[in-house]
């Protein structure tokens, strides 16, 4: 019987060093599996080799890699096709016990590797799966050992199994000799590790992740007015990022972001609201002026109708009076019901809120709080001062100090992401989360940093925020814009120093903005913009407030 030759021990030794170097850089896992594979098929002077995965349940083990040289067979791996065999379960259907007489399957169970000189004379295991492989493809497997992978916790985590080692001078087919089984069985057990860290960092990337759209969609929930904003500001911020990766010619020709520098950004996308799980719900969600938990207008409403119908008693009352005027006095009432009717659609509009509360509709708000009514024979002021106040909001629809609270979300942003020990490769996630409302100029905030201090992709996420925010058509107090809206709007933001002007010209010539439009807006918003108008927009002086000395 021929055996497989023997190896020089230093030379083995390494080589297998080298092999572990190789594996120990790479963090692809398909592409890691392949190259423990494959090594030890070179080692081994293997024709075919295999190489399972078991189920985080348990129950299956997988076929990720697949190589016969003899046949051209290569599944798995930098090959992008998967193997096209069915998976081997580990539990005998009828017994709900391993069932050991699949090799793989007692290798895995049991932990311990297994030598078959010739699986057609081989009773103890069952290669009835094999010999119709053979049968098909004209294939003869004689010699093949399996050697279970075991992580540092002990645990199997699914084999490698070599099929007919070679004699590297005559290319006959030969039995693994125990020495070569002791060899890959190391291989195995180095590459188990290295495959069991690969596997737990995925999955705690993956924990990381889920647990941060977790926190952005608990964000979203918590108003249902916006919606999809913590999901779609991310994925413009990183659509215009790979746009510029991608120029060749423009302003970003020179600009680059690796896998790592994408992944911080995704992630900061994803969390750059995540001050508003502190944000009150009334305030984020302020619909109308007198909104809190409820809208107040209806109380103000309720005055006025108590004022219509005291009107109503004082008229009746009028009219039964012998000899009274009724045409003069119907006369008085209507106009009386009139001015009251006026009053009330003119607080319910002035309660909708706009683009501008003019100083002659704050007068009047001032003028009708002087009137009262008898309330549980109480006098009460029409309009109480606090009323009057949120009425008198002259943007909008939130006072200067929900205002102030609106924005202390990015200072609880910043106390958030800044407190938490970020591994180096996610460092930049604090800076490119936190300064999608600072500006240009300064005039931003929590921090008022000049833009240009800031990253590119943390000025990308400005523009992404603002335009976002823009086109979005589930907010409760604006109607959502147009795309030329938007568009003209970010121009003149362009223009007033508050957006860097290289990305928004950038924004325009990648046609970002309308791939991200056509994605997620309906095809009414989607209308034509002069985008040469946008570009040739030049940005104002900037006029920098100088900290004092």
């Amino acid at each position: 019987m021929q055996v497989a030759h023997s190896y020089d021990a230093v030379a083995l030794a390494k080589r297998l060093t080298n092999i572990g170097k190789a594996l120990s850089s790479e963090r692809d896992r398909d592409t890691l599996l392949e190259h423990i594979l494959l090594a030890a098929k070179e080692i081994a002077h293997a024709d075919g080799g295999t190489l399972y995965l078991l189920s985080a349940e348990g129950d299956v083990l997988e076929y990720v890699i697949v190589r016969t040289d003899s046949l051209g067979i290569a599944y798995g791996g930098t090959t992008g096709k998967k193997p096209p065999f069915k998976i081997v379960r580990v539990f005998d259907p009828l017994t709900d016990e391993p069932d050991i007489r699949t090799q793989v399957v007692r290798a895995v169970v049991r932990k311990e590797s297994i030598n078959v000189t010739d699986a057609y004379s081989s009773t103890e295991f069952d290669f009835t799966g094999t010999k119709k492989f053979d049968m098909k493809y004209g294939f003869r497997t004689r010699s093949v050992i399996t050697i279970p992978m075991i992580n540092h916790r002990s645990e199997p985590i699914g084999c490698l199994q070599l099929i007919n080692a070679k004699d590297p001078a005559t290319g006959a087919t030969i039995p693994f000799t125990d020495e070569m089984v002791e060899i890959i069985s190391s291989l195995a057990s180095q590459a188990a590790v290295i495959v069991d860290k690969e596997m737990l960092i995925s999955e705690q990337k993956l924990l990381l992740e889920s647990f941060i759209k977790m926190m952005a969609q608990a964000i979203d929930a918590k108003s249902p007015y916006t919606g999809s904003h913590c999901v779609r500001v991310p994925v413009l911020t990183e659509m215009l990022a790979e746009a510029a990766c991608n120029d060749t010619e423009g302003f970003f020709r020179n600009f680059s972001m690796s896998d790592e520098e994408k992944y911080e950004l995704h992630i900061a996308g994803w969390l750059h609201d995540a001050g508003k799980m502190v944000t009150p719900t009334h305030i984020m969600d302020k619909a109308t002026k007198l909104e809190t938990i409820y809208d107040r207008i209806h109380l103000v409403v309720a005055r006025l109708e108590i004022l219509k119908r005291e009107a109503r008693i004082r008229y009746l009352e009028a009219i039964a009076e012998e000899g009274a005027n009724k045409k003069a006095l119907s006369a008085r009432y209507d106009e009386e019901i009139d001015g009251y009717n006026n009053d009330i659609q003119f607080l319910q509009t002035t309660n909708m809120g706009g683009e501008f509360m003019e100083d002659e509709k704050i007068e009047r708000l001032k003028t009708l709080a002087e009137r009262s009514l008898i309330i549980d024979g109480k006098p009460q002021p029409l309009l109480t001062t606090d009323e009057v106040y949120n009425l008198s909001t002259r943007r909008g629809t939130i006072t200067a100090e929900e205002r102030q609270i609106m924005n202390d979300h990015m200072v609880h942003t910043v106390n958030m992401l800044e407190s938490m020990p970020w591994p180096k490769h996610l460092q930049r996630v604090p800076e490119y989360a936190t300064g999608h409302h600072e500006k240009m100029d300064g005039t931003g905030y929590p921090r008022g940093v000049l833009g240009g201090t800031m990253s590119v992709p943390a000025r990308m996420m400005c523009i992404a925020d603002i335009f976002e925010a823009l086109t979005a058509n589930d907010r409760p107090y604006k109607k959502a814009k147009t795309l030329s809206e938007a568009m003209g709007i970010i121009g003149q933001f362009k223009k007033n120093n508050h957006l860097d002007p290289h990305i928004v010209d950038f924004f325009v010539t990648s046609k970002t903005y309308r791939k991200f439009a056509e994605m997620f807006l309906p095809p009414e918003q989607i209308d034509y913009v002069d985008e040469a108008s946008i570009i040739a927009i030049v940005p104002e002086p900037m006029k920098v407030k100088m900290a004092p000395k």
